[in-house]
């Protein structure tokens, strides 16, 4: 055990964020920030632009992801005319990949390095705004971004608040209720082995287990999927609020809790450990958790942690490995209430370091300021890259420009061929019936906490990612490091959450 949880420990240092989708950022010594860093694209404006609006600039975005032929051939060429006639602005980008996307924008940004725009999780926008990299945008929204609040409503933006200032644009608009707590599954392997739906944790055990006698090729789930476990165990509803996955409020008391002292953690903890020792999940699960989503990808795992729509944004991906694949997304616990909250999505940030912060707001506004913008964006040049029928996109080629989920807008979004009536009639009423969580516009200030965080999440790396995994024996080392986690601090890390909460709850009830 001595030698597993030593091989644990080299493996799981980017797992603590793992609420958000996005990895908790590593520090970088100074001496590293001169390094260039991922694949830049200059673009050139072509000759055959015009002079079609006032010169804006150019902007650097700071991206992550691969760069493809496409992609690149398309930023140089047609977007880059595009984008100057309309609005005047050279776009910059910088390509990272996403195993170094967090630690490299570290680097630059505390090296003040020239990035304008870049992306990242909403909930960790309190600690972006502390590290000071982003600043305040809420003039820059009114006098560049008019035409994106036509359908970017200012309630949708206001999610970006910390301290009454806005430092964030709160950029996916679609369902979201749930967010976080479903599964996305092979649906073709779901069939073949006699069943029809997933519910339930048994559901997922049998659907496991029946995988990897019929179907030996696969390597079983792609994640623990501890979000849409704790959904199925807790009492009442708990949202996540603060930074990372320590705390929790219940939604019927307003009581902040420590998540990792919660029952339904313990549960989720003990089912993750029988699914470890009935051989379902593999040692790569607790390790190398960040890359579940890659994982999925490769058409050889059966589920992973989803949001809505998360099933239709990574099939291709998936059908490149296994061309015969089918993904269905479920929520566990379907009976039980779903609620809309802030505890997840994408932010767009203009950092201090931005030196055009006009140009960065006037690029996002233009996105959004049409949908022939926005289709050209996400899907390329109609004609060549995508074509349009009965209101379907299909795709011409295998290319990805920019990822339709960052900037999804539910008064743009389209669907592909494949996508039935049912799903979509699914997809647009799947807010209908959910509740808005008291928390709903909340973001933690870890300000004062800072040096708490970092002793909590010494202790939830090191001792509470191979509970929650079921990588290690809950009844031999939970008591532990329930212990740790005091030590650490967590009890006054959840008072500071709980006076902030107090004070965000009473404000909205003096606004009223």
């Amino acid at each position: 055990m001595k030698k597993k949880l030593c091989s644990l420990m080299l493996g799981v240092v980017l797992m603590v964020s793992s609420l958000v989708g996005c990895g908790k950022t590593e520090q970088a010594g100074s001496d590293s920030a001169s390094t260039k860093i991922g694949t830049e694209n200059e673009s050139e404006v072509p000759a055959s632009a015009s002079a079609g609006a006032e010169d804006a600039g150019e902007i650097t975005i700071y991206y992550p992801g691969d760069e493809t032929e496409r992609f690149s051939e398309f930023l140089n060429t047609e977007f880059a005319e595009k984008v100057y006639n309309d609005i005047g602005l050279k776009v910059n980008m910088i390509f990272v990949p996403w195993d170094q996307y967090w630690t490299k924008k570290e680097i630059m940004l505390a090296a003040n390095e020239t990035i304008d725009l870049y992306w990242d999780g909403l909930a960790n926008l309190s600690l972006i705004v502390n590290k000071k990299q982003a600043q305040p945008i809420g003039d820059l929204i009114q006098e560049y971004g008019q035409d994106m609040l036509k359908v970017l409503p200012m309630s949708q933006i206001e999610g970006g608040l910390v301290n009454g200032e806005i430092y964030g644009i709160p950029s996916a608009y679609g369902p979201s209720s749930g967010i976080y707590q479903l599964v996305c599954v092979r649906e073709d392997i779901l069939k073949a082995v006699g069943m029809d739906t997933i519910e339930t944790p048994d559901d997922l055990m049998e659907f496991a287990t029946k995988a990897k006698e019929q179907f030996p090729e696969m390597k079983g789930p792609a994640d623990v999927i501890f979000k849409p476990l704790t959904r199925y165990f807790q009492d009442t509803q708990l949202t996540w609020i603060g930074t990372d996955v320590f705390t929790v409020v219940d939604e019927a008391t307003g009581k902040v809790e420590s998540y990792y002292e919660s029952e339904a953690f313990q549960k989720v903890a003990q089912f993750n450990e029988q699914m470890y020792k009935n051989g379902l999940y593999a040692d790569e699960l607790t390790t190398q958790y960040n890359e579940k989503d890659a994982r999925m990808q490769t058409g050889l795992y059966l589920w992973v942690e989803a949001s809505i729509g998360k099933d239709r944004e990574i099939i291709n991906a998936v059908q490149q490995n296994a061309p015969d694949a089918e993904l269905k997304t479920y929520i566990l616990a379907p009976e039980k209430d779903k609620y809309i909250s802030t505890s997840g999505g994408e932010v767009l940030c203009i950092p201090y370091s931005a030196q055009n912060k006009e140009g960065a707001m006037k690029f996002i506004n233009w996105i959004y300021s049409s949908p022939e913008n926005y289709r050209f964006a996400i899907y390329g040049v109609e004609g060549k890259d995508y074509e349009l029928i009965d209101g379907r996109v299909n795709k011409l080629t295998q290319e990805d420009f920019f990822y339709e989920w960052m900037f999804r807008n539910k008064n743009y979004q389209l669907f592909d061929q494949s996508v039935s009536d049912e799903y979509i009639d699914t997809y647009e009423h799947w807010d209908d019936n959910a509740k808005i969580s008291s928390a709903q516009g909340f973001i933690f200030n870890n300000e004062s906490v800072a040096e708490l965080e970092t002793a909590i999440t010494e202790v939830t790396v090191s001792d509470f990612a191979p509970i929650r995994s079921g990588f290690v024996s809950f009844e031999d080392h939970y008591a532990d490091a329930v212990a740790k986690l005091k030590a650490a601090g967590i009890d006054e890390y959840v008072a500071e959450v709980q006076r902030q909460y107090d004070e965000f709850l009473a404000s909205k009830e003096g606004n009223k």
